[in-house]
């Protein structure tokens, strides 16, 4: 069996690789100290897991032998067993072919283990030996394969007994193999029975190299933000070489001055005394020898650090490039996530919808692809929910039944472009505008002022929907706020292009570094202020006398159209600075103006200076701060100085009277999709739930045990259910519940547990516990936790 989805075969040849070496060495520790139950507790969980990624993944195989010697264990730890060295060179045997089963799975390559025969030797581990191959008929040797020797199914269920689903029982007596097909022994199968374990193969004759190395994805973050950090403090040293500078140029006017104070005492020597002409000749001379030692060493000092700047910017660039390359995953990883999507929800309603997906091996910052996963799903969802027609309506409007949603990724300098397109009606200015009155988020008269690009934007507001009726496909009435929100956390910007009855173009332009930004740096009241540079349309001076009044705001004539301008102060609700009041500082006719460009919107800002432009590191706000309007967060600059970063999106929004994205409160920054608390150990089985979840419409949040799920619960903003695993270190899925529920809060808080425990006592457990479902590992009905979540939230 191969594993034919690339990322689950990646986890799986990780996780399982770690668990069959977590196993070998348990092994190995239990030979030796067989009186170790923590040990045996240890290897248990191992197995669990390794069972239960198999299962999740379709290596029936590999899951049905992990099972036996979980059994084998479990005899262990009830007594029922000893260990003795028959015993365990049987548990040696069936864990090598387990691996070999398990490098099969995630290569291809043929493992040649008869599972059947593998199985049977576990199952009668520490009895007498099996009989040779040998001695097995003909007949015996060549058998039916049709039928695939894995674990029995076990179905999902609820707790609630009504609607619950009849597990079948797995393979545990021994009598029953004699009902199981057999496969072919080979001799490498042969191999394997008791009594003739043979040593692994070590690999001599080829060197021992490790291909890949493991890194968590956090600590790839914290190395991408020491690395912007390292390029700040570059550029303090390169200011440290102007300060240098700065002292050679003193150092050559002091030489300058002793030079005339050698003449002036050369041309006082014929009226000055010997006892008075020879020491101030002794100390000038002092003078000049000292000073011309220490430019010597100044120019040294000068040079070195020169060289040593140039070696340190170039080493770092490196480095960031190198970061910032590992980090890096072709789009075509996200977008693989939509074509089912698409085909599901197009079936679902009626419609004919093709996908095309181009520019997938573009490269971008896992992050992006992290972030960016929300915002396509939603726009995707509401292009065939709201705009692709039904086929008989495009046929009577002269279109093909046919639609088409085009999902576009590109590279634009440093910069990332993703377009989403779709054929179908468009956006409709009329409606937009009737929503926005009938929530009361604008009168008709504001509506009158706005342009058609600013009505577009209105979609994006928070709460936003045009529908009248809840859908399932394109949300609860909730809008796209959550594109808003995901490109304002990436710092990019999002155009919107329609054309009624033709269709409509969602554009997002993003950096491909997060860590570092270009940014100018202004002076505002004798503060610095940093704009990121990718917003900075123009910068310019503007006289005085070309300010006038348009529809009661400043205004400009910029590239021959008029546009808006406004104080930065008065926008920071500062105090209004002296360099931009006429009345104070008339000599100075022209005012610095940074004109901002946010999609198809544009602003005119003046302010008192401008300073510089530089990269930083971009500091988020604290959780005690989670949205300061203007404000996208702080920086330090290379003097050392805190300069706060502006947003120019809540800007152009400050001067539109609207706030456009700003939130006040916590409440009003509620989730626009249903969160869900994903607590799994098991890295391949909480990746392919994540996807499950996500698919399905959720926000998913991981946490990978019990404990860590509690603090992200109590940290992180409400969920509105939790799917847990129950078999899990630190703490478990039951000690997990019963946490929950002694919160009161958390009273109502649907808790769905998924495990591959399948007793009724186990159910019971369960729902003592004060889990609402408790659905059991099979192959995994997915529709049945989706339907579980829909039915409990």
């Amino acid at each position: 069996m191969f594993i034919e989805d690339e990322e689950l075969r990646t986890l799986y040849r990780n996780t399982s690789k770690d668990h069959l070496d977590t196993l070998e060495m348990g092994f190995l520790h239990l030979e030796k100290h067989p009186d170790d139950p923590a040990k045996l507790k240890e290897l248990l969980r191992a197995t669990h897991s390794l069972k239960g990624d198999s299962r999740m993944l379709g290596v029936h195989d590999a899951e049905t032998l992990i099972h036996q010697l979980e059994n084998l264990l479990s005899n262990l730890e009830s007594g029922e067993r000893t260990l003795t060295p028959t015993f365990c060179d049987c548990l040696y045997q069936g864990l090598d072919a387990v691996r070999k089963v398990a490098h099969e799975a995630v290569t291809g390559e043929a493992s040649n283990i008869s599972v059947f025969h593998v199985l049977a030797q576990l199952m009668n581990a520490g009895d007498a030996p099996s009989p040779p191959s040998s001695s097995l008929s003909e007949a015996d040797a060549v058998l039916d394969d049709s039928v695939s020797l894995t674990a029995p199914v076990l179905t999902l269920a609820p707790i609630n007994e009504a609607t619950a689903v009849t597990d079948v029982q797995e393979l545990e007596e021994p009598e029953k193999l004699e009902e199981l097909p057999r496969e072919v022994v080979t001799p490498e199968a042969e191999a394997l029975e008791i009594g003739t374990s043979q040593p692994a193969d070590t690999g001599s004759d080829e060197p021992y190299q490790i291909d890949t190395v493991r890194v968590e994805s956090p600590k790839l973050d914290t190395l991408m933000t020491q690395a912007g950090e390292l390029a700040v403090t570059k550029r303090r040293i390169t200011r440290r070489m102007d300060d240098l500078d700065k002292v050679l140029v003193f150092w050559e006017d002091w030489v300058r001055d002793s030079a005339s104070n050698r003449v002036a005492v050369d041309e006082l020597a014929p009226q000055l005394e010997t006892d008075v002409l020879g020491p101030l000749q002794a100390s000038q001379q002092i003078t000049e020898d000292r000073l011309s030692h220490l430019g010597d060493l100044l120019k040294q000092l000068r040079t070195h650090a020169s060289e040593d700047s140039a070696q340190l910017e170039a080493l770092s660039n490196d480095l960031e490039s190198g970061i910032l390359k590992l980090r890096q995953l072709p789009l075509s990883s996200l977008f693989s996530l939509f074509p089912r999507m698409v085909r599901d929800l197009a079936k679902q309603q009626g419609k004919i919808i093709n996908l095309v997906i181009k520019g997938g091996d573009t490269q971008a910052d896992k992050r992006i692809l992290e972030e960016m996963k929300a915002p396509l799903n939603h726009l995707i969802r509401n292009a065939i929910d709201h705009g692709i027609e039904a086929p008989s309506e495009r046929i009577a409007m002269g279109k093909p039944p046919t639609a088409t949603i085009w999902l576009k990724a590109y590279q634009q300098g440093t910069r990332i472009g993703i377009d989403v397109i779709d054929d179908g009606r468009g956006l409709s200015l009329e409606k937009i505008k009737r929503t926005a009155v009938r929530r009361g988020l604008y009168t008709e008269t504001d509506l009158a002022t706005m342009s058609p690009e600013q009505i577009q934007n209105l979609i994006f507001a928070p709460g936003f929907s045009t529908r009248t009726s809840v859908t399932e496909i394109s949300g609860r009435g909730v809008g796209l706020d959550v594109v808003r929100v995901n490109v304002e956390r990436l710092k990019g910007s999002l155009q919107i292009y329609s054309e009624p009855a033709q269709g409509c173009t969602f554009r997002f332009t993003l950096n491909t570094s997060l860590a570092t930004a270009s940014a100018l740096i202004v002076a505002v009241n004798q503060t610095a202020y940093a704009i990121p540079a990718e917003f900075v349309d123009v910068i310019m001076r503007v006289e005085r006398q070309d300010i006038f009044t348009l529809e009661g705001s400043s205004t400009i004539t910029f590239q021959s159209h008029p546009l808006s301008v406004a104080w930065l102060s008065e926008l920071l609700d500062l105090p209004v600075s002296v360099a931009t009041q006429s009345q104070v500082r008339p000599q100075q006719p022209t005012i610095p103006c940074v004109v901002l460009k946010v999609g198809s919107e544009r602003l005119g800002l003046f302010v008192d200076s401008l300073i510089e432009q530089q990269d930083i590191v971009l500091k988020p706000h604290s959780k005690l701060l989670k949205r300061v309007h203007n404000i996208a967060g702080a920086t330090i600059l290379g003097g050392g100085e805190v300069c706060m970063v502006l947003s120019p999106q809540d800007l152009i929004g400050s001067l539109q009277g609207k706030k456009v994205g700003s939130v006040a409160t916590n409440w009003q920054t509620a989730a626009l999709l249903p969160r869900a608390l994903l607590v799994e150990d098991s890295i391949p089985i909480r990746t392919q739930v994540r996807r499950i979840l996500e698919g399905a419409g959720y926000q998913v949040t991981t946490a990978e045990d019990g404990l860590d799920g509690f603090t992200k619960l109590q940290e992180e903003a409400p969920f509105d259910a939790v799917v847990s695993d129950v078999e899990m270190p630190n703490l478990n899925g039951l000690e997990f519940t019963t946490r929950i529920r002694q919160e009161s809060q958390y009273q109502d808080l649907p808790i769905i547990l998924v495990t591959t425990l399948s007793h009724d006592d186990d159910k019971r457990r369960g729902a003592d516990a004060g889990a609402d479902a408790y659905i059991t590992k099979g192959d995994f009905d997915q529709s049945l936790l989706i339907n579980t979540l829909r039915r409990l939230i």
